[in-house]
């Protein structure tokens, strides 16, 4: 998916610029990166809301128009009000089309209802990492990483190393083999079959002292006799 958007210079800096500004609909931010210095700028608050609230527009390259001049830029930052749909701050970065760059991708997670775990041991899914942390060139940036589900058995995970990445991405795992899903039996499912266990167990523990009182009996009817 391929975001457009338009951002103007700013001229003035501060947190009272900055409240002037957002109460006239724009909201505040800086581009940095490359060879260019740190450029202070300025968007279209309800434009830029709106787009934030796209999950592709957080793992895409984006194109910057700014002063005529297009620009290929990554989301690195935002900063909203702790309780109001409120933009305070956002940040860009420029990237260079033949370095490596580092992003934070989401996970989509498929075929969950196929999986062992759930179609035979009613298992719930969890999603113990929802993103990842990858390393590429931005030609090979993905929106998203699939995370196909349908081998997960019940009490079993899906780590980072069995998950099939687009070509070009590296995960940063750190030398480690992080779990992303995890097939959970419910408590409330287990203790059902626990007390299914025992009950099928009871009846044959119930029979032998049935059959101990039955020889007892036997045994006692022979030494009357023997009397």
């Amino acid at each position: 998916m391929h975001f457009e958007f338009t951002a103007f210079a700013r001229t003035t800096e501060g947190r009272g610029a900055s409240r002037r500004m957002r109460r006239t609909g724009k909201a505040p931010g800086i581009v940095y990166g490359g060879a260019v210095a740190p450029q202070p700028i300025e968007l279209d608050h309800n434009a830029l809301f709106h787009a934030l609230r796209n999950e592709a527009f957080h793992a895409s390259i984006l194109t910057m128009k700014l002063d005529g001049a297009a620009t290929k830029v990554l989301l690195r930052d935002v900063q909203m009000h702790p309780f109001k749909n409120e933009i305070l701050h956002v940040d860009f970065q420029r990237i260079d089309e033949n370095k490596k760059i580092q992003m934070k991708v989401p996970l989509h997670f498929v075929n969950a209802e196929e999986s062992p775990a759930v179609k035979l041991s009613g298992a719930i899914v969890s999603h113990i990492a929802t993103e990842l942390a990858i390393s590429c060139l931005p030609k090979d940036l993905p929106e998203f990483i699939e995370v196909d589900l349908s081998t997960l058995e019940a009490g079993k995970s899906i780590h980072v190393s069995q998950v099939k990445l687009p070509a070009g991405v590296t995960p940063l795992t750190h030398g480690k083999d992080p779990v992303v899903a995890l097939g959970m039996i419910p408590k409330a499912h287990a203790e059902v079959e626990e007390t299914a266990a025992t009950a099928e167990a009871a009846p044959a523990a119930e029979a032998k002292p049935a059959e101990a009182k039955a020889a007892d009996k036997k045994e006692g009817g022979k030494d009357d006799k023997k009397k």
